[in-house]
């Protein structure tokens, strides 16, 4: 099932099976609900359902890897079975890895780019895409003081050295999705630097997949709290799609489809072709 939209950019819905996700956390818990919730997002327009079952907001108590399996690999059979989208695991995991890919997930979305031991091992033994994130710092402590002296080399260097590791683990360039990892160890002007220069991750020559949904970043710029991001968090997408970004990772999926809409219509005379 393919994963990426060639020529646009694919909207990834997000599906928090957690009790405590900044902006959804509790909502979905019922395999149910999280199957409606899904349909709903395939329905707005979303080209991917990103299911996790760990919070790595800032603070965030770390969940086992059995309980972590018992949230997500339900939901994802249920997914799979019932829609025809493909289906990411939001995961560091290695036993979660191997469970959710048996389950049916086609994508590892690694928030700690597969440096968790055994994880390269465990995605390189299946046929599933990985994304890697760079992260600075760990998901409890990670806001703490992030430091760079250059965020866009130090980014674009961490991932070439993780996209190397994949590589030197049997994993093809194929499978690999980069993220620079908005907010994950960053103050707002390291956002905002990464979002106005996206384009100096294309030396990688990989799919680029960003996630700037309902995060503080958007909520430090627009005033706004958590469940009232909506506007900005479209107004990111829109942005980074504007730069050729993949896959936006997004939890507002029908706002973020029309935004979208409308880049590409911009996007398509921009290169000279008038069929918007």
């Amino acid at each position: 099932m393919a994963i990426l939209k060639p020529g646009k950019t694919a909207i990834m819905g997000v599906l928090n099976v957690t009790p405590d996700s900044f902006s959804d956390g509790g909502q979905y818990l019922d395999i149910a609900a999280a199957v409606l919730r899904a349909r709903a997002m395939v329905a707005q327009g979303a080209d991917i359902i990103d299911i996790g079952g760990e919070s790595t907001r800032p603070g965030a108590s770390p969940v086992s890897a059995d309980e972590e399996c018992a949230r997500v690999v339900p939901v994802i059979q249920a997914v799979v079975r019932e829609l025809d989208v493909p289906v990411s695991v939001d995961t560091s995991k290695p036993e979660v890895i191997t469970a959710a890919v048996q389950a049916g997930a086609c994508l590892v979305n690694d928030v700690r780019a597969l440096q968790e031991p055994g994880a390269l091992e465990a995605v390189a033994a299946t046929n599933a895409w990985v994304c890697l994130m760079h992260m600075q710092g760990k998901p409890r402590t990670m806001q703490s003081n992030p430091r760079y002296n250059a965020v866009l080399v130090e980014v674009r260097d961490f991932l070439s050295a993780r996209v190397q590791a994949c590589i030197d683990s049997g994993i093809g360039r194929e499978r690999l999705i980069v993220d620079p990892g908005f907010g994950f160890g960053k103050k707002l002007e390291h956002n905002l630097e990464l979002l106005a220069n996206l384009g100096a991750l294309r030396v990688l020559g990989l799919p680029i997949l960003v996630g700037m949904s309902r995060k503080s970043m958007i909520g430090a710029v627009t005033g706004r709290d958590a469940g009232n991001r909506v506007h900005g968090s479209i107004a990111a997408a829109v942005i980074a799609a504007m730069q050729g970004v993949d896959i936006v990772r997004v939890h507002d999926v029908a706002g973020t489809a029309d935004g979208l809409r409308i880049c590409e219509a911009v996007k398509a005379h921009m290169h000279g072709d008038n069929k918007a």
